[in-house]
């Protein structure tokens, strides 16, 4: 009897354990980065965002590489499953060559995605692509468009209010030679909750007159462009269904570059973290490091590479 009872002791402590094993294990958030065709480097961009991410231990991040193709046999053949992922960060860019598309299905596919909940990361130059589709207009609220197309949007320098400019008003988008950009937060949000009221990134790219319908719109940071001598938006989100999608000017990597003074920047990769969170989860968990950047740049060095240490 003493026997049996110490057999199912044991027993019962196994369970217990296992399952409070099972309870604290962590979920991480399931990640898909689309690329194929930019031309920006697409295949750097996606190692480095993948090794950032990782680092993290919070995400699960998976590849698909659409078809750099117009041929509808191979277009047909990529038809990938959006339902496993909570978040999906977009790294095509078709400006290049517009005649390169994702197939309808999948553009449709992604419009539900978003639609139904779930979080969609435009990742820099995703930014120029596709004018031809509406809804991709509709979702990412600003692009990179020709002055005829839609709104763009400034920061008042005095009130910090938003001011839209009309379609036909002012200049297609464009940007400068790149710099070390002063962030400016404009709204305060789970995303930049705990960052210095103005940061400094190092060699951004900054759009000036991204345009598009506009709408849903929370520009969420600015920069001072000294060409046009005006606030434009750096960052935003746009609300579309129940879902949301991320927008930023920052993420440059050009061909030729390995892992730039950009996305060494402790302020973007820490961004990188915290958006993708948000969007699957609508809270942020990954804390502001103490080295986040404030007046001086802030960045890991050239051989801490990210995509060696996920």
């Amino acid at each position: 009897m003493v026997i049996n009872n110490y057999i199912k002791l044991i027993l019962l402590l196994s369970i217990t354990m296992n399952a409070h094993g099972q309870s604290t294990k962590k979920t991480l958030i399931n990640v898909l980065i689309i690329d194929g065709y930019s031309n920006h480097d697409w295949k750097q961009t996606t190692a480095v965002t993948k090794g950032i991410l990782g680092e993290s231990k919070l995400f699960e991040v998976t590849v698909t590489h659409a078809p750099a193709t117009t041929n509808k046999d191979s277009l047909t053949l990529w038809d990938p499953d959006f339902s496993g992922y909570q978040v999906i960060i977009q790294n095509t860019n078709n400006i290049f060559n517009q005649n390169l598309r994702w197939p309808p299905k999948v553009e449709q596919k992604l419009e539900r995605f978003v639609a139904d909940g779930g979080g969609l990361y435009i990742l820099h130059s995703a930014n120029n692509a596709f004018p031809h589709w509406k809804e991709y207009d509709e979702m990412i609220g600003l692009a990179w468009r020709n002055k005829d197309t839609g709104y763009a949007l400034k920061i008042d320098k005095d009130t910090k209010k938003i001011i839209a400019i009309p379609p036909g008003e002012g200049k297609s988008t464009s940007h400068g030679e790149r710099f070390d950009a002063v962030i400016h937060i404009l709204n305060r949000h789970e995303i930049n909750k705990g960052y210095p009221k103005k940061w400094i990134t190092p060699s951004m790219e900054l759009y000036t007159y991204a345009r598009g319908p506009a709408k849903n719109v929370t520009v969420l940071s600015y920069a001072f462009d000294e060409a046009t001598q005006t606030n434009w938006p750096v960052e935003w989100v746009v609300k579309y269904g129940k879902g949301y999608i991320y927008n930023s000017s920052m993420g440059h990597l050009w061909k030729g570059e390995e892992y730039p003074i950009s996305y060494r920047c402790i302020g973007f990769q820490t961004t990188l973290i915290r958006t993708v969170e948000w969007l699957a989860k609508h809270k942020v968990s990954y804390k502001v490091p103490k080295n986040f950047p404030g007046e001086i740049v802030s960045t890991r060095s050239e051989t801490d590479y990210p995509a060696k240490n996920p």
